[in-house]
Order: C-alpha cells, then structure tokens, then sequence
C-alpha cells in the first residue's frame, strides 16, 4: 500500500508540474499568435504605404467594375469657344455617325446652329441620334418645346427626352440623366461639364463669364463611352443600336483641323470611365472621390462648382488634411442657383479652419468639375460634388492616369488663382454676413438630409 501511495503521489506531482507549465506555454504561444499579426499588419501597411496613389485608385475602380485602357488620347478643352470649334470642326467631318447625349439644349444660337450642322450631316447620310433630359430641358430659361422637337425630327436628327415631364413628377425629384457624352463615327468622343448653350460662349449678366472644361478622348475608351449612349438609347427609344460600324478598332485619320494632344503620352493615357447608373454602379464616383481622397500622399487640387458635399467625401478630406496632404479647393464667388452656394461656402469655411488652402476665384462663374491628386491623375466629368450627382443622377467622369494631363490641369488651376483670393478668417468675417453665414449654416442642415 505504501509503494501505491507513492506511486500516487509521484504521478500527482507530475501532474501539477504539466499545469504549472501550461501557463506558459499559453502565454508564449499568445505572444507569437500576435507578433505574427502585428509583422502581417506593418508588412500590409507597409506595402500600401509605398504604393503610389495612382495604383490605389486604379485598385480601388477596378474593384468597382472599371476597366482600363492604355492606348488613349486626351485632348483639354478649357472654354466654351475651344470647345464648340473643336467639336463642330469633327461633326463637319463624320462619316457615319453622331451621337448625342446631354442634360439639355438650351433653345438659344449655339444649339440652333448645332442643329443646322446635324441636319446638313443626316442629309449625307450620317445618323444623328441625340437625347435631353426632360427635366434639364424644363429647368432652363430657353427649352426645347415640343414643336422644335417635331422640326428638328423633320430634319433626319432623332431627337428624344429622357423621362418626360408626366403628373405628378415624382420620377423628377430622383434620377436625371445629367451625363454630357458626343461620340462621333465611333472613333472620337467628348466629355465633360458642359450643355449647349450661348453662355458657355457669352457669359450672363448675373454671373459674368462661365468657365468649365471639357475634353476629346481617341482611344479605346471611345468605346466604352458609346456604349453608355447605346444603353441610354435603348432605355429611351426601345430601339437596339449595335454593329462593328459604331466601335473603334483602329485611330481614325480623317479627322483634321482638331486641336491635338501635344503631351509626350499622347495615345498611350491610361484612362478608365466611371459611369454612374441608378440601380446599377450606384456608388462608383462616390467611391471615385473618396478613393481619390484617401489615396492622395502629396497634394490635392479641387474644382467644383456646388461643393455641399456628402458625410463621406467630407470625412475623406479631413482625413488628408490631418496627415499632412495639401489640399487645394477652388469655387467661383458666382453661382448660377441660389442657397446651394451659401452651403458650399460653409462647407469651405469649415475645411479652412481645419488647414485646407481655400481659393475664391472672382472672374466669374467657375462650373468646372475637375480634381487632380499627387500630379500623377486627374478626373474630368459631369459629376458635382453634391448629393444630387453623387446618389442620385446618371453621371459619367473620365479617370486620367497621367502626369501630363494631371499637370495640365494643375497648371491651369495655379493660373486662375491669379483671378482668385485665398480664405482667411478675417476676409470671411468681412465677406459673409451674420445673415450669409446663417444662411449656410441652414443650407448645410438641409444638405445633411438629401
């Protein structure tokens, strides 16, 4: 009995030295488990830290269902003028096709003679397809009425509104088709943040000059700009449009007398296009712009006409301020609406405190969309910073990645910052009111809820 007892004893020993070891077994295993974590973490980190913002942003669209072409041409077109001599030289010279897809026509000299220009092109044969969003058409002072429609229509142009004006207009308060796309034969294309109409040109009394920008694209993603018009087409007439005849396959060189490209990358731009479409990529430029933000290492540079902003575009902007980004903002003293000004000068009040750079820009009014991050890409496009672009209407933005473009466009903001001053504390306390700075902070309110 006493050989068991100690037998027993001897075995209960063992036993509490394995429970005394355990404990530290667990705990060296815990302290491995996590530095493994941790080397994980800064080895991600790490790598996304050295990662250029370029190659961030292309990540993140491809994500999204964007796709990239290398083979691209891109030609700025910074006036009205430049714009409507450019693309009205093209339009002389198709050979097959125009296609027209715009937020609206303003019913003035610039539209008339850009109808005159497409019946004397469909009366050689050329189809000329072209749609309005019937909201855009309403909204303006000079619309298309019904009987100019009927005209034009006589004329060989096909002509048709998206989502007609019907009671009670619900439909209106959501989705407008506020894109701006010109394809012409298929091989060339223009985007950007311009209608028709006089203004563009001439200016207006109450706002003085109007500046926006617009671009040429030639290259692959001419196509896939067609095929934004070709499902919009379909959604309005019923009618499906397809034929090798209507894509790219090779540069066009019939097109002459165009203001050229004259970058070292002509032809070889990568370049990807963000369409927005209810229902379908409903997030693609919100995720743009906030990508875009997010990815910025050096600089920013912003010029957007209704600057009201969304939750998370704002939260990516402080977020680039806080570590260290320049960020440039750029809009025009003047707008063309009333209060959403008042917000977008809140908005700018608030980011300037926080150490953004802050231009007012006086030479009139400013309705160009446009950003470029790092010097290394840059966005032209229909898309406003604003809830309305952003949740709602059908947009479309070309994403340049490319240096020279990108510096283009940089090169132009710096020039009008000589026609603009920069935000200080002491210049808003004299520029904005008691009753201006009331207004904005209300607008801000009402924005947080659209």
């Amino acid at each position: 009995m006493k050989i068991i007892k100690r037998q027993n004893t001897k075995s209960q020993s063992i036993e509490k030295g394995k429970w005394k070891s355990a404990p530290c077994i667990f705990h060296f295993s815990f302290f491995i488990f996590h530095f493994l974590l941790l080397s994980i973490f800064n080895f991600q980190f790490s790598i996304c830290k050295a990662q250029t913002s370029d190659s961030l942003i292309v990540n993140i669209m491809r994500s999204e269902g964007v796709t990239f072409s290398h083979d691209n041409s891109v030609t700025l077109l910074t006036s009205g003028a430049e714009k409507f001599k450019d693309m009205f030289t093209a339009i002389r010279q198709a050979r097959h096709s125009v296609h027209l897809e715009y937020f609206n026509f303003r019913n003035d000299s610039i539209a008339n003679a850009l109808f005159d220009l497409l019946a004397e092109k469909a009366k050689e044969g050329v189809e000329v397809r072209a749609i309005y969003d019937a909201f855009g058409n309403a909204s303006n002072n000079r619309p298309l009425k019904e009987e100019h429609v009927e005209y034009q229509r006589a004329r060989g142009i096909q002509l048709y509104e998206f989502d007609p004006l019907n009671f009670p207009y619900i439909n209106h308060v959501f989705h407008r088709d506020h894109r701006k796309i010109v394809v012409i034969d298929g091989k060339i294309a223009y985007t950007g943040g311009m209608n028709v109409a006089d203004y563009y040109i001439n200016g207006t009394e109450e706002v003085g000059s109007w500046h926006d920008m617009h671009c040429r694209l030639d290259g692959e993603e001419v196509n896939t700009l067609q095929r934004i018009f070709l499902r919009m087409w379909k959604r309005v007439t019923g009618e499906t449009i397809d034929g090798e005849q209507y894509f790219r396959k090779e540069r066009a060189d019939y097109f002459h007398d165009l203001k050229p490209d004259t970058t070292a990358t002509a032809y070889k731009k990568m370049v990807g296009i963000a369409n927005r479409e209810p229902h379908k990529t409903n997030k693609v430029v919100r995720h743009f712009y906030r990508g875009a933000i997010d990815s910025a290492k050096d600089s920013i540079k912003i010029l957007n006409p209704y600057f009201t902003l969304t939750h998370s575009i704002r939260k990516a902007l402080h977020r680039a301020i806080k570590r260290g980004v320049k960020v440039e903002i750029m809009m025009g003293e003047n707008s063309d609406i009333p209060l959403t000004p008042d917000c977008a000068f809140y908005n700018l009040h608030k980011l300037m405190k926080r150490g953004a750079h802050i231009w007012i820009f006086q030479g009139g009014f400013h309705h160009t969309k446009v950003i470029t991050v790092d010097g290394r890409f840059c966005t032209v496009g229909s898309t406003n910073l604003d809830a309305r672009s952003l949740r709602w209407d059908y947009e479309e933005n070309a994403i340049i990645i490319d240096k020279n473009t990108s510096e283009e466009l940089s090169r132009l903001f710096n020039e009008d910052k000589k026609q603009s001053y920069r935000l200080t504390e002491e210049r808003w306390r004299k520029w904005r009111s008691p009753c201006d700075r009331f207004r904005g902070w209300f607008a801000h309110l009402l924005a947080i809820w659209l």
